[in-house]
């Protein structure tokens, strides 16, 4: 099974917007920027979307270990909380803090157009 999902990030990082879209469509276009990820912008931020994901996957666990033990919850309701902390991380590479808290092995390909 595989999942994709998309991000597009146009200018500077402070003043810069971007968008995030996911395969099945559920997010299409969906703008994030560094108000919303560091401030109170409007939109999302990746922080956020971990957060939804985990809570997600978590109750879903959930429910299939009640059901392993003979069980079935009425209801689930599961809250995560990611923290976003400042790093002295060198590069994107290192300094994603999704990346590191996914700890997933990252090769990276880029070309500059100008």
């Amino acid at each position: 099974m595989v999942r994709k999902a998309s991000a597009v990030w146009k200018g500077n990082l402070k003043e810069g917007k971007g968008v995030v879209s996911t395969d099945s469509g559920v997010l299409s276009n969906t703008q994030y920027s560094f108000s919303t990820r560091f401030e109170d912008g409007k939109g999302t931020n990746p922080e956020e979307l971990i957060a939804a994901a985990h809570a997600g996957c978590f109750a879903m666990a959930l429910s299939g270990q009640l059901g392993n033990a003979g069980m079935t919850a009425e209801v689930l309701e599961v809250t995560a909380a990611v923290t976003l902390e400042k790093t002295d991380a060198e590069n994107a590479k290192a300094g994603c803090p999704i990346s590191r808290l996914l700890k997933a092995e990252i090769s990276l390909n880029s070309k500059l157009v100008s």
